[in-house]
Order: structure tokens, then sequence, then C-alpha cells
């Protein structure tokens, strides 16, 4: 088994790293291993260690949609074709910017979306694109009032090193 199929072992250390990266993407390797008292070896072979491991996906910057002119957000829900085949369809939506994620879900539906636009208009703009994509039958959409909770993922890193 790979470590993408067992998960990683993160410890405390980790952690710590991870948080202080995740709340100043900039701070630079010295400064980090100044601020966890750690040499400065010790960061960047942790870092090398979790971005290779894929547990460290990505350095980007975390875009609020809203800041961009998107602020609304919906959550749709596809039924697809048998035979379409998920992976077909996934392709297809995206190659539609305001698409945002896809997973396929268990249930009465195949595929959950989550969705942005610039308005509740431009909503059904979008809506109208992923419906004509071939082999969706049917879509549920539901719109987003407030975020009550962030995406997050430090909560999670933490109680992984409890275990």
């Amino acid at each position: 088994m790979t470590t993408s199929e067992v998960g990683m072992t993160v410890d405390a250390l980790d952690a710590r790293i991870l948080g202080l990266f995740a709340a100043e993407p900039r701070v630079g390797v010295l400064e980090a291993s100044r601020r966890l008292g750690v040499a400065r070896g010790t960061v960047q072979a942790r870092l090398d260690r979790l971005q290779r491991d894929g547990v460290v996906r990505g350095w980007g910057p975390d875009i609020d949609t809203t800041a961009i002119g998107y602020p609304v957000t919906a959550f749709a829900t596809l039924q697809i074709e048998q035979g379409s085949g998920h992976t077909t369809v996934a392709e297809a939506l995206a190659r539609i910017p305001e698409v945002l994620e896809v997973h396929t879900i268990t249930g009465a539906e195949d595929l959950w979306c989550r969705i942005v636009a610039r308005s509740n208009a431009d909503l059904q703009r979008v809506i109208d694109q992923v419906v004509i994509v071939q082999g969706i039958q049917r879509a549920s959409t539901v719109i987003a009032l407030a975020e009550q909770i962030q995406h997050r993922v430090l909560p999670l890193v933490h109680a992984a090193t409890k275990t």
C-alpha cells in the first residue's frame, strides 16, 4: 500500500510547521526554523517530505471567490446516465471555470459540485452550462446563504497527531 492509501503519520512538529505556513505562507524556511526553535534543515526536510508524500498539495494563495467577483456559492448534485462514466462527465465539468469541485458520491445522485457565480442570474447561466454536459440526466441545486465554517484542515492535522 502507498502512503496515500493508508495515510501518513503526521507528528507534532509537522503540525506546528503546517500551522505556521498555513497562517503565514510567505514566512520562509529560515524564519520558520527560528520561530519553531528547530534547525533550518529540519524544517526544509519536513516540508519536502510533506510535499513529496502528498500531504501538502500546493503553496498557492488561498483565493476568496467573493473578492474576485463571485459572491454566490451553490452546491449541485448531478445524476448521470448509466454508462456515461464519472470521469468523462467530470472532465467536461472541469472546463467550466465556475465549477470549483466535483466529487463522486453515494446515494441517489452520482456527483456533488461546488459552483460559484457573479449573481443568481449568472448562476442560472452556469447551471445551464452544467446540465448540457453530455451524460448528465438531472441536476438539483441549492444556494448557500452564508459560510459558517470556512474550508479547513489544520484542526484535523492536530487531531491526527494525537492518535
